[in-house]
């Protein structure tokens, strides 16, 4: 694989960014009750992913980067459930909950192919 320069280049974080745009957008039409509950909290796990990706990036230890990519999988978890909740609370349509639900898979795919590349030193470098 090749060395990468910069989060940005990593394929998980531009899955992760890309969900955290779309999170935005798709939550700007819930209600505004919950601009300071599900809006705010759905936010923060989104960008809590693409956040974590970064930071672990530039940790030196495998350890560090790795747990910060944990940290990442629980706020992957975190979006999961609060998809479901917004689709519950008809705050989303099927177009969008599915939009959201995939956009999500794609992140989670790629951020667990390069923590298991970590793990495994399958050529992962900065």
């Amino acid at each position: 694989m090749a060395a990468t320069f910069s989060f940005e280049q990593l394929m998980a974080w531009q899955k992760a960014h890309r969900f955290t745009i779309l999170v935005y957008q798709i939550t700007r039409g819930y209600p505004q009750s919950e601009l300071f509950g599900l809006t705010s909290q759905f936010r923060r796990a989104a960008i809590s992913i693409e956040a974590n990706i970064a930071e672990g990036y530039k940790k030196l230890s495998k350890s560090d980067k790795l747990r910060f990519l944990n940290i990442s999988q629980g706020s992957l978890a975190e979006c999961r459930n609060y998809i479901i909740l917004s689709r519950d609370l008809e705050y989303i349509d099927i177009d969008q909950y599915e939009q959201l639900y995939y956009s999500l898979v794609e992140a989670s795919k790629l951020l667990t192919a390069y923590s298991n590349g970590i793990i495994s030193n399958n050529g992962i470098k900065e």
